[in-house]
């Protein structure tokens, strides 16, 4: 028994397509991060009441490493998860688009209860890409959660997506039952070089 559940999980976190395996006990708190609140995610709550999390801070300030620890921990707990880049996201979408299979896309991004979308507006969205990306984020609103990191302040999605009305929708869907944690500091990747 311990060794197929075992198996499953190995096997679940493969799907879940998550880059590398992320602990917490590798994660370094800030004091700028209030500890309790990640240790209340890790117990998966925020799942129940399809609520969102939303990590914004500077580049390299371990947002996606604690984004794939809370996934990883919905992994074991063998909850459907799935991780990609929003650039490779609005990828898939756009080829899935021109097959005529968007909706198809659209389903397989929908089912997962738990979807980590890493590096938001790192990249400029072109009109089509952030109406894909809406079509998303609605599809999944108030039915399934979605973790978000972003080295973006939300004032400046509007610059970063082509279209000002659904910057602010898609905002105004992903951040309305969400928790929003700030992270400052200095780049963790670059701690020990400066």
């Amino acid at each position: 028994m311990e060794f197929r559940d075992k198996r499953v999980k190995t096997v679940n976190i493969k799907v879940a397509v998550f880059p590398s395996i992320k602990r917490l006990k590798d994660f370094a708190f800030q004091p700028t991060i209030d500890k309790n609140k990640v240790m209340d995610f890790k117990t998966l709550r925020f799942l129940e009441y399809n609520e969102n999390i939303v990590f914004q801070g500077y580049l390299g300030t371990r947002k996606t490493h604690l984004s794939m620890v809370i996934g990883i921990e919905a992994v074991l707990n063998r909850i459907s998860t799935y991780y990609i880049n929003c650039y490779q996201l609005i990828l898939n979408q756009k080829k899935s688009k021109e097959k005529n299979k968007f909706e198809q896309k659209l389903k397989f991004y929908t089912k997962y209860k738990l979807l980590v979308i890493d590096e938001v507006c790192f990249l400029p969205i072109d009109k089509e890409g952030t109406y894909l990306f809406f079509k998303l984020i609605s599809r999944r609103n108030e039915t399934k959660s979605t973790i978000v990191p972003t080295n973006i302040q939300f004032a400046l999605w509007s610059e970063l997506f082509s279209d000002d009305v659904l910057a602010s929708v898609i905002l105004n869907r992903l951040l309305h039952h969400s928790h929003i944690i700030k992270k400052e500091g200095e780049s963790y990747r670059l701690k020990d070089k400066i």
